[in-house]
């Protein structure tokens, strides 16, 4: 792969509202219409035991609010909270096992945030026997945790590989000590260190490095020196987020307009174009699309050279074909044809449980022109093409006739060089990838659909 190159007259131009994609249609369109006795109803028809499970458990207790956070959060200090909270986790295992197939496998884990480190070592450790109290773990499980180093212990590190995680990922955001303060997060690149240190210690096999460009007070010069400082660190992979300010959706962001100015568009599109091409000069790490990176030799990138990567809920990954079921207040789930979100709310989410009811929100049934989207804006967001023989096949339609009208849609893509045409098929170029929200929007029957604001920007 040659290394990228960052137009910014391009990335001006594509940069609008648009879905991440981890699932199709996007969960705004998820709807309380779609009943629980709907869902279940389809959950009961997708239990083959050769399927692979899925398994995220949200954790959404925070210390203190970092005031960027657009997550589903509970701040408290109050450590009790979270031992209640294991309890209803336990409670919803219960019911929603009795709807799964006991022969399938868990081939992937997730425990997301919120701060799962929140929890104590004990904490962890209980959590985990629960889930094996459930469920099986398939031998080869891939097992991902998010981890704040701050009030982190090695016992909470030990204890997280104890229970079967191989994966972490540390959320970093920026080094700048100014930019730190100023975003609520004061995280010392020694503290970050001192995490990832531990995390080898104890067996974990993958480091993720999260960062965030377009918060207070960055500029071009101190977010290269954050990377200079990262790229030391060598994690085998970076997800680098756009800072979404979308303080009508998450009102705490309002106090990073009282604190400082955020950065000019113009700088933190050369912030961006940094970020790519210096990642993966001298094949440091691999483009894999969007905001992700990856080594070489690191399994996401792998897995992206022989077509076989996924991407859900939890972003890309290497696992395909596994049912995701989401525990927690707000975890979305995904069986074959359906999509499910439980209750938002804490004290919702515990009335349901204690009702002994399922703690149901909303949902959405998919139709067959929505799966045959689904499949193939997945595609595109994993492999960076498209073969219509292959997808024609697999779909059971004549691709190029059935999306002739989106295909013919992209001359203007091509003219900018992010994709080329042939009559096979579809290639997203390399200057292309950073794009690629902007491609699969284009297969999307749902856009536009009002509301922009629904959405962050595509870049």
């Amino acid at each position: 792969m040659s290394k990228p190159h960052v137009n910014l007259d391009l990335v001006q131009k594509y940069n609008v509202p648009g879905p991440r994609y981890t699932s199709y249609p996007p969960a705004p369109q998820f709807t309380d219409q779609v009943t629980w006795p709907e869902v279940a109803a389809k959950i009961g028809r997708a239990q083959s035991p050769d399927r692979g499970l899925s398994l995220y458990f949200h954790i959404p207790f925070c210390e203190s609010l970092c005031w960027y956070c657009g997550c589903t959060t509970v701040i408290t200090t109050k450590r009790e909270k979270s031992a209640l909270y294991l309890q209803y986790l336990e409670k919803e295992m219960a019911l929603m096992s009795d709807r799964i197939n006991a022969e399938r496998k868990v081939v992937q884990l997730h425990w997301g945030g919120g701060t799962p480190t929140f929890l104590s070592p004990a904490e962890i450790r209980q959590l985990g026997q629960s889930i094996r109290k459930y469920f099986e773990l398939a031998p080869d499980v891939e097992a991902g945790v998010e981890i704040d180093p701050r009030r982190l212990t090695r016992d909470h590190m030990a204890a997280l590989h104890e229970v079967g995680f191989n994966r972490a990922s540390i959320g970093v955001q920026d080094f700048n000590p100014d930019v730190q303060k100023t975003v609520h997060r004061i995280q010392p690149r020694e503290m970050t260190e001192k995490a990832i240190d531990w995390a080898r210690a104890a067996g974990f096999k993958s480091i993720n490095v999260d960062l965030i460009y377009g918060l207070p007070c960055q500029t071009v010069e101190t977010f290269d020196s954050t990377l200079d400082e990262v790229i030391k660190i060598q994690p085998d992979r970076l997800a680098v987020f756009s800072y979404a300010h979308v303080p009508w959706m998450k009102p705490s962001q309002k106090i990073l307009e009282q604190e400082a100015v955020l950065p000019s568009a113009e700088t933190k599109l050369k912030i961006l174009k940094l970020v790519i091409e210096k990642l993966t000069q001298d094949d440091r790490y691999t483009y894999i699309g969007m905001d992700h990176f990856a080594r070489p030799a690191d399994e996401l990138a792998v897995a992206q050279r022989e077509k076989t990567l996924q991407r859900n809920f939890q972003g890309y990954s290497t696992r395909g074909g596994a049912d995701i079921y989401a525990f927690g207040m707000s975890a979305i789930s995904q069986a074959d044809g359906v999509y499910w979100q439980n209750l938002k709310d804490l004290p919702a989410y515990y009335d349901a449980l204690d009702s002994g009811w399922e703690p149901f929100a909303k949902g959405y049934v998919l139709s067959n022109d929505d799966k045959i989207r689904r499949h193939t804006i997945m595609r595109l967001m994993c492999d960076m093409s498209l073969d219509y023989a292959a997808l024609s096949r697999d779909l059971g339609i004549d691709f190029a006739s059935y999306f002739a009208g989106e295909l013919s849609s992209m001359n203007d893509l091509e003219e900018d060089g992010l994709l080329s045409r042939s009559r096979t098929g579809l290639v997203v170029n390399d200057d292309g990838r950073l794009f690629i929200r902007n491609v699969a929007m284009r297969f999307d029957r749902y856009l536009p659909a009002g509301n922009e604001r629904r959405f962050s920007k595509t870049i």
